[in-house]
């Protein structure tokens, strides 16, 4: 009998933190797919939604549990590297159009696969941060 209170507290869990993910998930963000850098090939794709915030970018994940974003991108100190189209089995995830970014900040490295419409959202993003200067007289 225990056992099976155990096992109802569980379910009773999980599917409280699947209730909160997909709330956070409809709350809107801009579709797109990223993995942490270094990976092989057209491993570590994950599929999800963007959030931009003031001084970040989050990245959840469409299969995650976890309460918070799964990946943060910090805007100050972000650099911009190769932008590509997909290459190899990226094919079996990505379509034509999608752009494939290279980006990194202090904390780590990753690629993001992004649509025109979503690049466009991204570089402006990016391109609106304060100058260091701007940071430094407040």
């Amino acid at each position: 009998m225990v056992l099976l209170i155990i096992l109802v507290l569980i379910l009773v869990f999980l599917a409280g933190v699947s209730t909160y993910r997909l709330i956070m998930l409809r709350r809107g963000g801009t579709a797109a797919i990223l993995r942490v850098l270094p990976a092989d090939g057209g491993q570590g794709w994950r599929h999800g939604l963007i959030r931009y915030d003031e001084d970040r970018l989050v990245f959840f994940k469409l299969t995650s549990l976890k309460l918070g974003p799964d990946s943060v991108i910090r805007r100050q100190g972000l650099e911009i590297g190769e932008r590509r189209g997909p290459r190899g089995d990226e094919y079996d995830i990505m379509i034509d159009g999608i752009a494939v970014v290279g980006v990194s900040d202090p904390h780590g490295a990753f690629e993001l696969a992004l649509d025109r419409d979503s690049l466009t959202a991204f570089s402006s993003w990016v391109e609106s941060r304060p100058s260091d200067r701007t940071r430094r007289m407040r």
